[in-house]
């Protein structure tokens, strides 16, 4: 019978005094190269901008587009851009060729947890962006175990593959590394309380959660068809914005032609850890900082800088799940709840964790704090409308009290209710 114990963590937590230079690979020079060179461009944008707007307070006859300038100004800019352009191509080209040089700076069986986290939270803030250019910062979706691409032939010749696969997909601007979380790792703990498989997706979370969702729904196809045994139980475990892409590929596949997903019919149980199913204030807020920016014309210019943030963070706004919600439609826009509700997939046990920082003995501040991100109501699935309530059975929902949004990743209590839940009636 094929052990269900996790192989062991070589790369627990960071080396301490590790030079974060040592961690650079080669093609990282020319996705911080192609970062720089945009940088440049978007800052001569709002330069242009901000002198434009002076010169329409001046009375000043201005450019053909708003926010542009027009003759020998405008051609200043537009040299500016022109030249930008040719450098981010020519080192481009020569970081290219150069790329065989370089030492591969760390061999391929290493974990290199500091790179692997600034690059997650680069992709959560501008991952969209990363994806149109093709920037070699950009994650590419895949499964993971202990850090490294996932083998799953491998996995199968040491017979370390059972039937029950547990799926771990993270938050915003986080990896699969980070469910290690105060030395403790959910997926390890229920490998060794209830004999899972635990497989950890690591995805790009700047690009819209109906992306990735059904991006994720393929993937779950090819993994269940590979997998060295039959799987018998397929359980995901989501954090935060995950619990939405999750929700996302579950509606892709159940849309799917009939008979179509392999994988939808194995799901038995899915666990959300503090998931926006409502959406989070703090976007919202965002969403304002763009209001006030553009209230006058000499602020408008610098609205460019607070729209940086990716179409993944603009959809944690009302917890937008698929395509509809925002195609055809300004997301740095403010309106009103526009979603299309999406219900819980139909025989799947679904269950609810939220934390909030407030004390048991404190209902207004649980609805109004949350965890210090989702608020408790969102977490749980519950809206004023009852047409866009999710519905969790009241034994399926758990509150944790005194806790943040983080810390529900390393939590004892939370592991605890996990396995009660999770365990063979």
């Amino acid at each position: 019978m094929p052990s269900s114990r996790p192989p062991r963590m070589r790369n627990s937590a960071p080396a301490s005094g590790t030079n974060p230079l040592r961690q650079l690979r080669a093609s990282d020079l020319r996705g911080v190269a192609r970062l720089a060179t945009q940088a440049t461009a978007g800052i001569s944008r709002v330069a242009e901008g901000v002198h434009q707007s002076v010169r329409g307070t001046l009375g000043l006859p201005g450019g053909a587009q708003p926010g542009r300038t027009g003759g020998l100004t405008g051609m200043v800019y537009q040299s500016i851009r022109g030249v930008t352009q040719l450098v981010d191509a020519g080192l481009q080209a020569g970081l290219a060729r150069l790329e065989p040089f370089f030492s591969a700076g760390a061999p391929g069986t290493e974990v290199l947890w500091e790179r692997e986290a600034v690059i997650a939270a680069l992709n959560g803030v501008m991952g969209d962006r990363l994806q149109q250019d093709n920037n070699p910062l950009c994650t590419r979706m895949g499964w993971y175990q202990q850090g490294l691409p996932l083998d799953v032939r491998a996995l199968g010749a040491a017979g370390a593959a059972s039937g029950k696969l547990l799926v771990l997909v993270h938050g915003l601007c986080m990896n699969d590394l980070q469910w290690q979380h105060g030395g403790h790792d959910h997926g390890a703990h229920l490998a060794q309380a209830l004999g899972y498989t635990p497989v950890y997706l690591r995805y790009n979370t700047g690009q819209h959660t109906s992306t990735n969702g059904a991006e994720l729904s393929a993937l779950l196809e090819s993994l269940v068809a590979s997998w060295p045994v039959p799987v018998t139980e397929l359980a995901v475990l989501a954090h935060s914005m995950g619990g939405l892409v999750v929700r996302s590929a579950c509606h892709h596949a159940a849309t799917q032609t009939a008979g179509a997903s392999g994988w939808l019919p194995r799901l038995r149980q899915v666990v959300f850890l503090g998931t926006p199913h409502h959406g989070a204030p703090l976007e919202r807020a965002g969403s304002w900082v763009d209001v006030l920016l553009g209230s006058t014309p000499y602020s408008r210019p610098f609205a460019r800088l607070a729209q940086l943030r990716s179409a993944g963070i603009t959809d944690l706004r009302y917890g937008h799940v698929l395509d509809a919600d925002w195609q055809g439609r300004d997301r740095f826009r403010s309106r009103p709840d526009q979603r299309t509700p999406v219900p819980l997939p139909a025989g799947v046990a679904c269950h609810a964790v939220a934390a909030t920082l407030a004390a048991r003995r404190s209902p207004v501040a649980e609805r109004l704090v949350g965890d210090g991100l989702v608020p408790l109501h969102s977490a749980l699935g519950i809206h004023d409308d009852a047409k866009r309530g999710l519905g969790f059975a009241k034994d399926r929902q758990a509150v944790f009290y005194r806790m943040g949004h983080l810390a529900l990743l390393g939590d004892a209590a939370v592991a605890q209710q996990l396995v009660q839940w999770m365990a063979p009636a």
